[in-house]
């Protein structure tokens, strides 16, 4: 009993601590059916789960957070927190530690079908939209002797913070080439900030991003290493990771994202905004409108915002879209 006791005081204690870092339990409604009107009646916390303090969904998501405050005259008041992405952040708003997530679409549909790290237990998560699409950023150390992926065999590679989406693409372009991220490789789970940092000082040869454009940490690698690192060209792996999740697919990181010599072929993915599947419909719709309505505020946080399309936010199979979204993107 005391074993119990103890416990259940020490999951209190983490729920208050987790709450005090952005993230809150009980304040939204659960949704109760019913007709949804898009109006949200009492004061109501939202925490949003983002990423890296230097990645894109970490910038989105602040100046997403004061948009809903704004926009709500302060009745919905949105926090944004640091997060180490994806798979964390579902697990997060599956727990109600925060109550939206930005996430990788592959990721997300991993959590919805119980596949990968959900270790057959389907999330029970919706989508509020479909966001910009995340480029597959994969960068060497021009002094790493490294032309192709095959190169990366015994090089120090971060595959990106652990429970992350781009841990989760890193893993499968790494097999897609036909290495084994566990033993072929010296992995370095590191989030975005230390794995820059290993960039400059020589401790990482290779890195793996999945972000938008421009990813600030990116930015400021190729600003203060100019010249010392690249990219490589990874688009014929696209049909093998097309095979793996049919969200994947080919695109092209543009010169002028990072001031490059010329395009770069890579893999792309969409974005999703992720909660609940109870969450209540008239919140997920206010919440949803907001991200449409101040788009152009959003696109002056991180121009990557300028790929949210009202057009294709309601493409996110097989993650369902909540009701209340659907209201929103409907009329």
């Amino acid at each position: 009993m005391r074993r119990v006791a103890i416990g259940f005081a020490v999951a209190v204690v983490s729920a208050g601590l987790l709450a005090g870092c952005g993230g809150r339990r009980d304040t939204p409604q659960t949704d109760a059916g019913g007709a949804v009107t898009c109006q949200v009646e009492n004061e109501t916390r939202v925490g949003i789960a983002t990423g890296n303090a230097t990645g894109v969904y970490f910038a989105l998501g602040n100046a997403y957070a004061e948009q809903i405050s704004q926009a709500t005259g302060g009745k919905v008041k949105a926090t944004a927190a640091e997060t180490g992405a994806s798979v964390q952040n579902i697990q997060q708003v599956v727990a109600g530690t925060y109550q939206v997530a930005f996430a990788l679409a592959d990721t997300a549909a991993d959590a919805v079908m119980g596949n990968a790290g959900f270790d057959g237990k389907k999330q029970p998560v919706q989508a509020l939209a479909r966001l910009y699409p995340n480029y597959t950023q994969v960068i060497v150390r021009t002094g790493a002797e490294i032309g192709s992926l095959s190169d990366l065999r015994g090089k120090r590679v971060s595959t990106g913070s652990p429970k992350s989406g781009t841990e989760v693409i890193a893993q499968r372009v790494l097999q897609a080439a036909g290495l084994n991220p566990d033993t072929d490789i010296s992995a370095q789970r590191l989030d975005l900030t230390k794995t820059v940092d290993g960039m400059k000082d020589g401790s990482i040869d290779a890195m793996f991003f999945s972000g938008g454009l421009p990813t600030p940490g990116v930015t400021d690698l190729f600003t203060s290493e100019k010249g010392k690192v690249r990219f490589l060209d990874i688009a014929d792996l696209t049909g093998s990771m097309h095979a793996v999740n049919p969200v994947y697919e080919e695109g092209t990181i543009p010169a002028t994202a990072y001031g490059l010599a010329e395009d770069v072929k890579t893999i792309v993915v969409p974005n999703l905004l992720l909660v609940r599947d109870d969450l209540d419909a008239n919140l997920a719709c206010v919440l949803t409108k907001t991200l449409f309505d101040r788009k152009p505020q959003l696109e002056q946080a991180n121009s990557s915002a300028k790929g949210i399309n009202r057009d294709t936010a309601t493409i996110t199979a097989p993650v369902p879209l909540h009701r209340g979204a659907a209201h929103a993107l409907t009329k």
